[in-house]
């Protein structure tokens, strides 16, 4: 099925960046064409939708709260997803996740659209 593997969390000051990897493996999710998309989890709180773009790499769509700051973006030769981050905020700390919709090339904000996730990568903004 393939997996994903998240990279580059850390810990930053707000007004910071940072840029998430996302290296599929075992299935090229990327140069196939799939959706896919980053979702992030605080402490305390659900899953909740950052951003994602199509299979294609024309269509891209983000959270409210992210917009305008960060940017979803793919590497097709590479495989690889990625996700810059820009004037990070504290409340934009969590856990961050990729995943990927292998059945389709559609973009979607609804998690249980993906079937495949990476195991996370922590990412907290200090005020």
């Amino acid at each position: 099925q393939g997996r994903l593997v998240e990279s580059g969390g850390g810990l930053v000051q707000a007004g910071g960046s940072l840029r998430l990897s996302c290296l599929a493996s075992g299935r090229t999710f990327v140069s196939n064409g799939n959706g896919m998309g980053w979702f992030r989890q605080a402490p305390g709180k659900e899953r909740e939708f950052v951003a994602t773009i199509s299979g294609d790499g024309d269509s891209t769509v983000y959270a409210d709260s992210v917009k305008g700051r960060f940017t979803i973006s793919r590497d097709v030769e590479k495989n690889l997803l990625y996700l810059q981050m820009n004037n990070l905020k504290p409340q934009d700390t969590a856990v961050y996740y990729c995943a990927a919709d292998s059945r389709r090339s559609d973009w979607s904000r609804k998690d249980y659209n993906y079937d495949v996730w990476g195991q996370g990568t922590q990412v907290t903004v200090s005020s």
